[in-house]
């Protein structure tokens, strides 16, 4: 059985002990430490450094001079090791020396991932919905365009505000 496995096992457990059905991992997490579940070893220094910087990356919001809208300015970009191994290289969409193509590979990954979280939203309304009477279906529209309009126009009302 797969580690993760055996922790989604371990969540229902939780859940048929104590009956809660709402449950924060914290204390899942503590109710397993009580049990004899060993604790994770500390993550590596250095990759916990890196991660602090790719997250002050993907953090960074500037805003466009013309419009006055707020973009990402750095994006990650999938690449691989000699060895095989994925790692993200980050790029500045505003550098010159920024390639479409990377700037390109970034935008469809991201793109993928709104896709895959569609699918996987998709097939969790179709459980839900089948396992409850019409009058608790819930129905979702799938056209994200006019939310994004609502949000782009929201987003500069509240940058022009601050």
């Amino acid at each position: 059985m797969s580690k993760t496995a055996e922790r989604q096992r371990f969540i229902r457990y939780y859940k048929d002990e104590t009956g809660e059905t709402e449950i924060d991992m914290r204390k899942v997490a503590e109710f397993a430490r009580k049990m004899g579940w060993s604790l994770p070893k500390p993550a590596d220094p250095m990759d916990m450094l890196a991660k602090q910087f790719a997250d002050a990356a993907r953090q960074e919001i500037r805003h466009d001079d013309k419009t006055g809208n707020p973009y990402r300015a750095n994006h990650a970009v999938l690449a691989y090791t000699s060895s095989g191994q994925q790692v993200f290289h980050w790029i500045d969409i505003d550098d010159p020396i920024t390639t479409a193509t990377s700037f390109r590979k970034s935008a469809v990954m991201r793109r993928e991932q709104m896709v895959d979280d569609g699918l996987q939203l998709s097939f969790d309304l179709d459980r839900w919905n089948s396992q409850r009477p019409e009058a608790d279906h819930v129905h979702l529209p799938w056209d994200l365009t006019m939310d994004i309009e609502i949000r782009r126009a929201t987003a500069n009302d509240d940058d022009k505000a601050a």
